[in-house]
């Protein structure tokens, strides 16, 4: 039988363009019977190591290529003409090929990169070993060349590769329905073919695995191009032959080619490439005076034993003896002493710095000071980390002062070379829920359509499509035709890779030339000089023999940094991190109140009530909680505390196993706990032990009952008997799935403390540094500064005359302060202000506001900058804010003009006058006008996210507080209420947000602002109609249950209604939910024939007005009858489409009445009426 290889294939990895999954792709062309396939993905080979063990997996050959862009004229030009570069499919024949295609890959992308990754002839030559070359499809040079008749440009061109590939050039030939000239382009080359000798091969320019893809495909194609199925313009291809056909497909399509069906076979035999996954391309360490590699590290080590430790312990040398011979057999020495470098660097530098993961057990690496915390003292399991049964790379995942990653990274292209560091790849894939939203998108569907079936979608990670179909709502959705398409096209794009994004950590330092083992790209972190990045991904970066490091920033490093530089500078002393006592009472005593707002790790509500519950004693408490907060252990959380405080008695399943387990109160809360069990049980050697965990962790069957077998069998030897054998067994299978890295908890934990030592000893230092920290992020800002408020300190609004760039510690008479940063605000950068803060430094504070438009240049401030400081307050003491606001335009003709003459040569003829003379301003007059602490309020918002001008309703909320204890304006209150009884909150309202349940219910969030913060309100679904009344306003009434979930307080609605602080008498109110209708019919007797015209007004917050509220007072008005006959004619005459409610009150209740007859359309003239009628302080508008 024929058969045939295709040659031009583009996987998942073609970008929102192909749509192939590689194993698809491969078992395709098992099933077909084919002996290889080729992947030629455009312009990269994300998928080549994948696409080869896939290849292998399936016993079919891999032929890794790809579709090169090829620039027009050279790759280093970027104008018009090279923004659509010519396509080339490019196959490795052989090892030499493969490599050869990196390197033109990593050109393409580090140098060639215009629009598209491209290659030129220069290069093509340069590389040309070891690659075939197919002619390319329609985009092609030859191919473009035949469309435009160019017969010099035909013959140099295939004349070109002629020389250059010689017999590794091949004619392309596809064939697909709606391509502009293909039966052109084809019969070209059969010409060319036969007057040159030059062999044709046949390719179908697959895109998908089967042809009932291509509907799905024509999806992928749309959010490529972010168009919809319907759009008549789109990109699309034309026919659904772009699919990996079978052989007999193939021939019957192309019999009479029969030579270019039989090329692909020839190809196929002569590419031959291999992946040597055997190999350890581990850098190379240069060591001092000809020394080995493992003699300068056993060197480093002792060196670095005599300085952390005084005496030489034997049990200490024992540990570090048997470490390095473990690094030594490993032939890890070199990866160690690198990393030592890079530490020796880092705290050469003072950068700030923690080892994550198992890499803390180490003792070396404690020696080598990488690591900070002493693996002995902690009881850390080196075999967790390194062990000679589980041949592994090692992994030190190094954290870094966020802001000092760069320098780190800077250091280590520099020592290493550009060509040996590179950062690691990461690509996103389509989940569920995109999945969903996407098609819904693409169909063109409403976007309800998409939002109610994600909502169902559990979020739970690797939670997919086929999960959703086993809860009953989803299912029951699929009966809407709509629904269904929807459902059935996200199955098949869910999981396709969507992007690539540089990984946030992962770093690959290599001996050699990285690109002789993993083509590169520019990263795309958006850092500045950043190190290349891999194009293939962790996984792929292991196979190929590289070895990975994590460099991580961390945010909270860097808050402990500058809390240091701060205290340093206050006291005039060096501050050494590393002899901050571990058992420090003011530290432990913060914790126990559960204030760990800022607090690393411990400052979520949830981890707030457990820390609080716990009362740490210890940096091992810290560290034992930080493992145990996660789905799982979280179950033993509440043991863990009561046996913490004899609450519970302590119970072990063996005596045997209580100095392993009676640091944690006999519950196995760490791996190493597991491997030590397994070690004092079943006779494991730790290495060994290290296996069975993560057996255990894959919960492989087979494998499972080997290691029980042989687990039960040591014990037996060690004389435990068969019963307590399989209980100690069943015991440590759970736990081994989830129990937590050790090492890596007591670094965090070490890392939670110093921040809480921060935070209890020098509280202004470090909320400084804290705020500082966020100074880009007006949420974090925010909610820092709630948490200042509720301590001790002052925090200043901002004031161009104390201020300055970033949140700073001023002295005033009241002592410490924290002045606010200036950088934060919305539209202010710091480089404008530090321009401005220079002058006042230099020259004094500004004295007025000619004074400071004097004394600042033009280019230092914009009209947005100068609005947001006045919005802040930062401009109060030059006038009023509203004022100020009103002459920007003014001032900034002042300070333009002012500039102008500093830089012309006018400005030298007052200084021939004497210091005397000064440069003349005019005189801006500020309008006194007094604003409104509303409107302070506002603006501050808007710029800060938080305000400076006391609330007035918050001053109105308190008030009512003291007027009624029973009512609720603040989060310190529900601290001592009874959470099973309804209470009545005022609140205001902020915003709202609609979501759907898992289940497919609509519920929403409010957002409630008390006096001291916020909360969610929860209403659910038979609720939502209610909510209507009062959401809009500026204050609500609320009653609701508080539902503590996980330490968090949310309230869950009952009632509410609109709240107005001028009836106070309205506390003790009851609520109806009913909501009475009046009809259009019940009001005809009223109606008068006669309307009156309306003058429609152009008041932009009056045209946004979504509803009219009037309120009736039924026990003041005793001709309510008549108010009521009144208001419905004035309404009714004035038509339009403003929704109007009453809401009628009395001293028992407040009933709404909804008037779907009455719409109006807002005006003076309406507004007149009312007044005239009810009093516009009855009349309400919602927004």
């Amino acid at each position: 039988m024929n058969s045939f290889v295709h040659l031009h294939n583009h996987s998942e990895y073609s970008l929102l363009d192909g749509m192939s999954n590689l194993e698809k792709m491969v078992a395709r062309v098992k099933a077909n019977n084919q002996p290889a396939i080729a992947i030629t993905d455009h312009g990269n080979m994300y998928g080549a190591v994948e696409f080869y063990k896939y290849s292998k997996k399936y016993d079919i050959k891999p032929i890794i290529g790809l579709e090169a862009y090829c620039a027009i004229e050279d790759s280093l030009k970027k104008n018009n003409e090279e923004k659509s570069p010519y396509h080339l499919t490019l196959l490795s024949e052989n090892e030499t090929g493969y490599q050869n295609l990196m390197k033109m890959v990593t050109h393409s992308n580090l140098n060639g990169f215009y629009y598209k990754p491209r290659i030129d002839k220069k290069i093509l030559e340069k590389y040309n070993e070891g690659i075939i070359v197919l002619s390319g499809c329609p985009s092609s040079e030859l191919s473009r060349s035949i469309v435009s008749n160019d017969q010099e440009k035909i013959k140099n061109t295939y004349g070109w590769f002629s020389d250059v590939f010689k017999d590794r050039f091949y004619l392309e030939i596809m064939d697909h329905i709606g391509v502009p000239n293909q039966k052109l382009i084809n019969q070209q080359l059969l010409e060319i073919s036969k007057n040159n000798n030059l062999p044709l091969v046949i390719t179908n320019d697959n895109h998908y695995v089967e042809k009932h893809d291509h509907a799905a495909h024509e999806l992928l194609m749309c959010l490529q191009t972010n168009s919809n199925i319907n759009d008549p313009n789109r990109f699309k291809f034309d026919d659904d032959n772009y699919y990996i056909k079978s052989s007999e497909e193939m021939w019957e399509e192309w019999k009479e080619l029969p030579s270019g069906l039989n090329n692909t076979l020839e190809i196929s035999e002569r590419c031959n490439i291999k992946i040597d996954f055997s190999k350890a391309l581990l850098p190379k360490y240069d060591c001092p005076d000809n020394k080995s590699s493992m003699e300068y590290l056993r060197e480093l080590s002792y060196k670095g034993f005599s300085k952390r430790f005084n005496e030489n312990d034997p049990e200490l040398i024992e540990r570090l003896d048997y470490e390095l011979e473990v690094i030594e057999k490993s032939n890890f020495p070199d990866y160690f002493l690198v990393c030592w470098d890079i530490f020796n660097f880092v705290n050469s530098k003072n950068i700030l710095s923690a080892v994550r993961g198992s890499a803390a057990a180490s003792l070396v690496l404690y020696c080598l000071e990488v690591t900070k915390i002493n693996p002995m003292e902690h009881n850390l399991v080196f075999e967790r980390f390194l062990n000679l049964e589980r041949r592994e790379m090692p992994d030190i995942d190094m954290d870094f002062e966020d802001d000092k990653r760069n320098e780190v990274m800077k250091y280590c292209v520099e020592r290493y070379g550009k060509d040996h560091i590179a950062q690691i790849i990461t690509f996103g894939t389509m989940g569920a829920k995109a999945a969903v939203r996407d098609v819904t998108r693409v169909l063109d569907l409403p976007i309800s359509v998409g939002d109610k079936l994600a909502g169902i979608i559990p979020t739970k990670v690797g939670t997919k499509i086929k999960h959703a179909l086993e809860i009953d709502e989803f299912k029951d959705l699929m009966n809407d035709p709509d629904n269904r398409k929807v459902v059935d096209f996200a199955q098949k794009l869910e999981g396709t890779v969507r992007h690539a994004s540089t990984h946030a950590a992962g770093v690959i330092i290599s001996q050699d030339d990285l690109t002789n083992d993993v083509p590169l790209q520019i990263s795309t972190s958006g850092e500045e000089n950043a190190p290349p990045t891999t194009q293939y991904a962790m996984a792929a970066i292991a196979d190929v023999g590289l070895l990975k490091m994590d460099f991580l920033g961390l945010t909270n490093l860097s808050i402990i940094s500058k809390t240091i530089e701060l205290i340093e500078k206050r006291t005039e002393k060096e501050f050494n991190i590393y002899e901050i006592s571990k058992n420090d009472e003011q530290t432990f005593e913060l914790l126990s109140k559960g204030d760990t707002f800022g607090v690393f790790q411990l400052e979520s509500a949830g981890m707030r009530k457990y820390i609080k519950d716990l009362k740490p004693s210890s940096i091992s408490d810290i560290a034992a909680m930080i493992a145990l907060y996660r789905p799982g252990p979280m179950e033993h959380i509440d043991r863990f505390i009561r046996s913490k405080y004899g609450k519970e008695k302590i119970k072990y399943p063996h005596d045997a196993l209580q100095d392993i387990l009676s640091e944690t109160y006999g519950i196995i809360v760490y791996q190493d706990q597991v491997l030590k069990i397994a070690q004092a049980f079943g006779g494991y050697t730790l290495g060994e032990a290290d296996i069975l965990r993560k057996a255990m962790g894959k919960k492989i069957k087979e494998v499972m009952q080997a290691e029980k077998d042989r687990f039960i069998s040591g014990s037996l030897e060690k004389g435990f008997d068969e019963k307590t054998s399989n209980e100690v067994f069943e015991l440590i299978e759970p736990f081994a799935g989830y129990a937590f890295n050790k090492a890596h908890s007591v670094s965090y934990a070490m890392i939670a403390y110093w921040t809480a030592y921060f935070k209890a000893n020098y509280k202004i230092e470090y909320f400084t540094a804290l705020l500082n920290s966020s100074i880009n992020n007006t949420e974090k800002i925010s909610v820092s500064v709630t948490e200042i408020r509720k301590t001790d300190l002052e925090i200043l609004k901002p004031n161009i005359n104390n201020s300055n760039v970033f949140f700073s510690i001023l002295s005033s008479d009241k002592g410490k302060l924290v002045g606010y940063g200036l950088s934060s605000l919305k539209n202010v950068s710091s480089v404008s202000l530090s321009k401005i803060i220079e002058e006042r430094e230099k020259s004094g504070p500004f004295e007025s506001l000619g004074d400071f438009c004097k004394r600042i240049d033009s280019s230092w401030i914009n009209k947005k900058i100068l609005e947001s400081l006045i919005k802040s307050g930062s401009f109060d003491e030059f006038g009023d804010r509203g004022g100020l606001l009103d002459s920007v335009e003014r001032i900034l003709i002042q300070i333009n003009s002012l500039t102008r003459l500093r830089n012309s040569n006018q400005s030298t003829m007052f200084d021939l006058f004497g210091e005397e003379v000064e440069t003349p301003v005019n005189v801006i007059e500020v309008a006194e006008t007094a604003t409104q602490d509303n409107e302070k309020m506002h603006w501050e918002q808007e710029v800060m996210g938080i305000s400076f001008t006391e609330n007035p309703n918050h001053k109105k909320m308190l008030r009512l507080k003291q007027m009624n204890e029973e009512i609720i304006v603040s989060l310190q209150q529900i601290e001592s209420v009874d959470i099973n009884k309804p209470q009545t909150f005022i609140a205001e309202i902020k915003s709202y947000e609609k979501r759907v349940s898992r289940k497919g219910a609509e519920f929403m969030i409010v957002k409630l602002e008390l006096t001291d913060g916020p909360i969610d309100l929860m209403v659910w679904q038979n609720k939502i109609s209610e909510v209507d009344i009062w959401l809009h306003s500026p204050i609500a009434k609320i009653k609701g249950k508080i539902n503590n979930r996980n330490g968090e307080n949310s309230l869950w609605y009952d009632s509410g209604e609109i709240f107005s602080f001028d009836e106070q008498s309205d506390i003790s109110n009851t609520f109806t939910n009913k909501t009475p209708i009046i009809t259009k019919e019940e009001y005809k007797p009223n109606m008068k024939n006669e309307k009156t015209p309306i003058e429609e007004i152009t008041d932009e917050k009056i045209n946004q007005v979504k509803e009219v509220i009037i309120t009736v007072n039924s026990e003041e008005h005793s001709s309510n009858k008549h108010i009521m006959d009144d208001l419905t004619r004035i309404l009714l005459d004035n038509e339009g489409n403003v929704p109007v409610s009453i809401v009628v009150k009395s001293n028992s209740e407040k009933v709404k009445l909804n008037l779907p007859f009455a719409n109006v359309n807002t005006s003076k003239s309406l507004e007149e009426k009312l007044d005239n009628i009810i009093g516009l302080q009855n009349v309400f508008y919602k927004q």
